[in-house]
């Protein structure tokens, strides 16, 4: 009978301290989105020795820059195939909007251009797959 007399008060205490936290009193995490970007090429450029050089990029509803990462250069013939993809993984904070995010390629001596994808606002992962042409 003493133990369950001990027990009472504890059992009281925790009670009482768990009923006086406010719900919502505890940070939330920032919330994120996560844009998984993969290239590859399914066409054989194994002749071509230009230099080229990828870059992942992430633009808000503003056109402001969220991520400019440029990726090492290589040649257009070590573009990898589709069973050796390269895969890249980001994760912004999410202010609720559309983003715009994809590659920007540069060949040098011959020019730019890009592959771009919108990340819709309610879209929390997106995966964004180009397949160099």
């Amino acid at each position: 009978m003493n133990k369950k007399i001990a027990i009472l008060p504890v059992l009281a205490t925790l009670i009482f301290m768990l009923s006086c936290q406010k719900p919502g009193t505890q940070p939330n995490p920032a919330a994120t989105k996560t844009i998984k970007f993969i290239l590859y090429t399914n066409k054989d450029f194994s002749t071509v020795n230009d230099t080229i050089t990828f870059s992942l990029t992430i633009k808000n509803k503003s056109n402001v820059t969220v991520l400019d990462s440029a990726l090492t250069a290589m040649r257009v013939k070590d573009i990898p195939g589709p069973a050796n993809k390269l895969v890249f993984q980001k994760t912004v904070p999410d202010d609720g909007s559309t983003l715009v995010a994809g590659f920007n390629y540069t060949i040098k001596n011959i020019g730019s251009s890009w592959f771009l994808d919108t990340v819709a606002a309610n879209e929390k992962l997106k995966v964004i797959e180009y397949p160099f042409q």
